[in-house]
């Protein structure tokens, strides 16, 4: 057992040190595809498949999005391409307001900076990122080209959804007081060893090798397309505009928000 650990032990230091060397002036951008598996709880328990259906495509922006990563092995910038919803015509204000902004990772620096607006105020996200405690499998499978190695984490439920929000929230985080259950998610990821940088789409980082696909809950993010820059490194801008503000403080503000208009609901009908 303790050979077969120590040869583990020098594999992973041969690859941490081929990434240390060979990563110098890499950069790139990948084209991912999020798709969520629709979850209709208790509301639409008696729904026909019919009507099912119809409601995949009515709320189809919001369970199948794309994305674009720009990396170099420093930076990179996480951004959302803007989708027209195919009924209306228009682009999903609502749903945009709990969707992930513009994301900036500093993974040297472990920096986030992401930008979100909610009802008409801009805010400017800077926190530090949170660092994922992987446990590297020897699983491996081929995405595109690549040949990918399986990883697993436990992240706490808030590092992955912070920006997230629902009427039902309002229920489950009444408690304002006193200590909550931090609930984890199980996140399992794909790497490749092939494109030496610690980056990954959306939340996910520090992995010996670009994240290639990843899945948490119901969402799993896949890459489709890779164009890589060994020549230059890739300037990243990380956003600027915005109400600086932390995580947990960006929470508690839209939350007292949200609470604000049900009140003013309630009022209204009364």
């Amino acid at each position: 057992m303790k050979s077969n650990l120590t040869k583990i032990s020098f594999s992973l230091l041969l690859l941490l040190t081929s990434f240390t060397i060979t990563s110098q002036n890499f950069s790139g951008k990948a084209t991912y595809i999020s798709k969520t598996k629709m979850d209709l709880g208790n509301w639409g328990a008696n729904f026909s498949e019919a009507r099912k259906k119809q409601v995949a495509e009515r709320l189809k922006n919001r369970l199948e999005k794309t994305y674009v990563l720009s990396f170099n092995t420093q930076e990179a910038l996480f951004l959302e391409e803007e989708k027209i919803d195919a009924i209306s015509g228009a682009t999903d204000s609502w749903g945009g307001y709990f969707s992930r902004g513009d994301q900036y990772k500093n993974i040297q620096k472990e920096q986030l900076v992401q930008s979100q607006e909610f009802y008409g105020k801009r805010f400017l996200v800077k926190d530090s990122l949170y660092k994922i405690d992987w446990v590297m499998g020897s699983e491996s499978k081929k995405i595109g080209n690549y040949t990918c190695y399986k990883a697993k984490a436990f992240v706490p439920d808030n590092e992955l959804t912070w920006y997230d929000f629902s009427w039902a929230d309002l229920r489950t985080n009444s408690k304002e007081n006193g200590e909550q259950q931090q609930n984890l998610t199980v996140v399992e990821a794909w790497y490749t060893p092939q494109i030496p940088v610690a980056q990954g789409p959306a939340e996910y980082w520090g992995l010996p090798g670009l994240i290639l696909e990843v899945s948490a809950n119901n969402t799993t993010l896949l890459c489709t397309e890779i164009v890589i820059n060994k020549k230059e490194i890739l300037e990243i801008e990380a956003p600027n505009k915005g109400t600086e503000i932390t995580k947990v403080n960006y929470t508690k503000t839209v939350r007292e928000k949200m609470l604000d208009m049900r009140n003013s609901r309630g009022r209204r009908r009364g």
